[in-house]
């Protein structure tokens, strides 16, 4: 039995809401001050408070999938799954857009609201390529993975101990925050693609038995193709 499961759902719950307070209450801060960063420093942030409680409650991060690959099968699985997940989430994504685009609620042949203003100048810039690189394996692919997934999932089902449903509730109630993350500059579209997404990869990391690393690496791997079509500012 997991450290999250023998407190009490209240204790768990506070925790909760003084977390998703520092997620939400961060990035409006930072939204008036370096809004192409507030989400990367917003999760810094939360991370803090996310790492102070799990001290506080003794808690192992290996809860949140951060596992140990123990024995050459779990060395030998991280790359196919990781692959698979990279597969996943260019299927829906690409699948989602052009969906949505066949009946009207966007058009694909626009970029997403905010997406110009918030890396316009990557086009050919290296240093700028070079740093969003960096947070891309940082901020989304570690830090993404590990909070929408790893943490949330492990709380809200804690949360939900005798509820028949508390499993895909867990898995999709993360999938919507994940969706509205990403709203502040992909607007609705980026919503509905994202918050699909985050389903699909959560789904995996259940199926990957809470094992947080291959999604880890998926993710960062697709945001690196999507930031090097933008620096080489290919047509994709």
């Amino acid at each position: 039995m997991t450290a999250s499961r023998t407190r009490s759902r209240f204790a768990i719950f506070l925790e909760l809401l003084v977390v998703l307070a520092t997620l939400i209450g961060s990035k409006l801060v930072f939204d008036q001050i370096v809004w192409k960063f507030a989400g990367p420093l917003s999760l810094l942030c939360t991370f803090a408070v996310i790492a102070a409680f799990t001290a506080r409650n003794r808690e192992s991060w290996s809860g949140f999938g951060l596992v140990r690959l123990n024995g050459w099968k779990s060395w030998a699985l991280l790359l196919p799954q990781a692959v698979l997940g990279m597969v996943a989430i260019l299927a829906i994504g690409a699948g989602t857009a052009f969906a949505g685009d066949a009946i009207g609620l966007w058009t694909t042949d626009e970029t997403m609201s905010g997406v110009e203003d918030r890396w316009g100048d990557i086009v050919g810039n290296l240093p700028v390529y070079l740093g969003w690189l960096a947070i891309a394996w940082i901020s989304a692919g570690f830090g993404e993975e590990v909070f929408f997934r790893g943490y949330m999932i492990n709380r809200v089902e804690a949360l939900l101990p005798h509820v028949k449903w508390a499993l895909p509730l867990a898995v999709i109630i993360p999938a919507i925050g994940f969706g509205f993350a990403h709203m502040y500059y992909q607007g609705f579209r980026g919503l509905v693609v994202t918050g699909l997404i985050g389903l699909m990869i959560g789904t995996l990391y259940i199926l990957y038995k809470r094992n947080i690393w291959p999604l880890i690496i998926a993710h960062g791997a697709v945001d690196t193709l999507g930031f090097t079509a933008m620096y080489l500012d290919l047509d994709v």
